[in-house]
């Protein structure tokens, strides 16, 4: 029976107990509610202020039902709120704390937002606050790296269009000169005016189709319909379309080292890829050079190379050598194109998951691309 009662007793107590902190506790969340857009500190100090009158309440509201006597609920009080005391100060200082992290974060974002650097400040953080850092740090760099690229891009740009101009500039004017000669009846041949103006309208049509070609790339709209070849014909082919321009410069073109392995690619664009590498090597090659093109696997797919016989390209220039609209020193400049061409083969080759690189050689440089090997 005992017992029983003793039972009893811990409900009421547990009762009273919950329904005074539970309303000091609503009324903590309202507060909270309503101060939610305040520094951090002042909802630390409230959350700590609710739980100590939160105790004291269930305290007050157990010594009511209880009827203690007025010394054990003074005792209780004096102790809790000694406690009360204790818990702010230790919630305004953390909150502090906190509040000054979080500060010297938000000045720290805000000098890369503006567009410097990312620096994590110094000191201790929370775990939360020190992945943010993190994380800032991590965008920090990437958009370091969007800046660079976003500046390269705008210099090839620029490039591009001052040799477009130039170079559209110079046969247009020829143009002209040849058609009002011929107009006026003043050409000693016409027929070789004619011929030059074709050539020159050939020409243009080239360069043309390379912007047109570039422009997909950059686009992402450039279709590919991959098929699965034979490098050995691939590369076959591209030697004989470049035959007539090699004996044209005196150059001999050797490919000798192809290896049969099949590739899945787009014929006809992996055709240009090859035969932009090839013209640019042999309009580079002195006479009586070589060309020699070389097919093989590799133990990161199937390496496809282009010798020549330039002498080789100067050091600071290797890492611009497949910029759009670069096209070199003055003695390396072709006198034909606007240094598309390898531009257009690195866009075409990663359009097939593949990578195109360049290195000096003795006597030349060596034009690579690497291709996924074919699945079987």
């Amino acid at each position: 029976m005992q017992t029983v009662h003793s039972t009893h007793d811990m409900l009421l107590i547990a009762l009273y107990a919950f329904l005074g902190a539970a309303a000091v506790g609503l009324l903590g969340a309202g507060t909270l509610w309503l101060i939610r857009r305040r520094s951090l500190t002042v909802s630390l100090a409230v959350v700590a202020a609710v739980a100590v009158t939160a105790m004291l309440a269930g305290t007050l509201a157990v010594a009511w039902a209880m009827f203690l006597s007025s010394h054990d609920l003074g005792v209780v009080t004096t102790v809790v709120a000694m406690a009360a005391v204790v818990s702010l100060a230790t919630a305004l200082l953390l909150g502090r704390w906190v509040v000054a992290r979080s500060r010297a974060l938000t000045l720290a974002a805000r000098s890369f937002g503006d567009g410097g650097d990312f620096a994590a400040p110094d000191g201790a953080a929370t775990a939360e606050l020190a992945a943010l850092s993190r994380e800032l740090q991590a965008t920090s760099a990437k958009l370091a790296e969007s800046r660079d690229r976003e500046r390269a891009l705008e210099s090839s740009r620029r490039e591009l269009v001052a040799w477009i101009s130039h170079d559209l500039r110079t046969p247009l004017a020829g143009l002209r000169a040849m058609s009002e000669a011929l107009e006026d009846g003043v050409a000693a041949d016409p027929d070789r005016y004619l011929r030059q103006i074709r050539t020159e309208v050939e020409r243009l049509n080239d360069m043309v189709g390379d912007l047109f070609e570039l422009s997909r790339i950059h686009a992402g709209t450039l279709a590919l319909s991959p098929s699965r070849i034979s490098l050995y014909d691939l590369v076959g082919d591209a030697l004989a379309g470049a035959d007539p321009l090699a004996r044209e410069y005196g150059v001999r073109l050797v490919g000798d080292r192809i290896e049969p392995v099949p590739v899945e690619v787009d014929g006809k664009e992996m055709s240009r890829v090859l035969g932009n590498l090839l013209v640019n090597a042999i309009r580079r090659t002195p006479a009586d050079g070589t060309v020699a093109v070389a097919a093989e696997r590799s133990d990161t797919g199937v390496v496809l190379s282009v010798t020549d016989g330039c002498g080789g390209i100067p050091e600071e220039d290797l890492p611009r050598v497949f910029d759009t609209g670069w096209r070199g020193t003055h003695a390396r400049t072709p006198p034909a194109g606007a240094g598309l061409g390898l531009a257009i083969v690195r866009g075409i080759v990663e359009a097939h998951q593949g990578q195109a690189a360049v290195h000096n050689v003795p006597g030349g440089c060596r034009f690579e691309v690497t291709l996924p090997t074919a699945r079987a």
